[in-house]
């Protein structure tokens, strides 16, 4: 597995690869946002983990550039950790979100998590759920669409909708979908989660108040 690491400061870089190769795996780096979106454009990585603030390009603008060639998961690292700063994580494309100064363990089980899932989520072939008379769930075309319209939803917003959809009308704690979705035990905050869920309600419009949040257990998915 190969990963690249994007990061102006020399010293985050060097921490990363360390426990990156510990780990077993291959790593290569880039110190700012423009360096990495050419290495994507010419390597195939696994995964990236990318600064946000950077010189020449900072994260926000590289993760951009890459999405519009490549899907490859991208962990983004910040000494901000305001809601804002995730949201327009996330909505950029990126899959998780860790604030410095972080634990190298976490982040190596964050890496691991992701590795692990990737291309495991895509549910069974021909299977439709339709929620009232304008939201459209289509598992096997990886689609959701709103009153005939697609709606654009991150990587992650889909593994989220398409897991509670399946079980809906079931209370799903935080811990069970940070594992189910996330792919790892539950680790730190539930911030990550939290800020999905917004962003998710948002985009599906008149039908965000199918996923009801049930106060100290975590979210359900509402049946018809």
């Amino acid at each position: 597995m190969k990963l690249l690491v994007v990061d102006d400061e020399r010293l985050i870089r060097d921490l990363i690869r360390k426990y990156a190769a510990f780990e077993g795996y291959e790593v290569e780096e880039a110190c700012d946002g423009m360096e990495a979106v050419e290495k994507c454009r010419a390597h195939a990585y696994d995964l990236v983990i990318m600064d946000v603030m950077m010189p020449e390009l900072d994260g926000f603008s590289a993760v951009r550039e890459i999405r519009k060639f490549s899907a490859v998961p991208v962990i983004m690292l910040s000494a901000r950790g305001e809601e804002y700063d995730r949201i327009h994580g996330f909505e950029t494309g990126v899959d998780d979100y860790v604030v410095k100064p972080f634990s190298s363990r976490e982040l190596m089980m964050r890496v691991g998590a992701i590795l692990k899932r990737s291309g495991t989520s895509a549910p069974a072939a021909g299977d439709v759920v339709r929620v009232g008379d304008g939201l459209v769930i289509d598992f096997s075309a990886r689609r959701v669409t709103l009153d005939g319209q697609d709606v654009d939803l991150s990587p992650k917003e889909y593994d989220l909708l398409f897991y509670m959809v399946r079980n809906r009308g079931l209370a799903l704690n935080r811990e069970k979908l940070l594992r189910e979705v996330w792919g790892y035990d539950f680790y730190g905050d539930d911030r990550t989660l939290d800020t999905h869920i917004k962003l998710l309600r948002r985009s599906l419009g008149a039908y965000a108040d199918r996923i009801t949040t049930l106060r100290g257990v975590g979210y359900r998915f509402e049946k018809e």
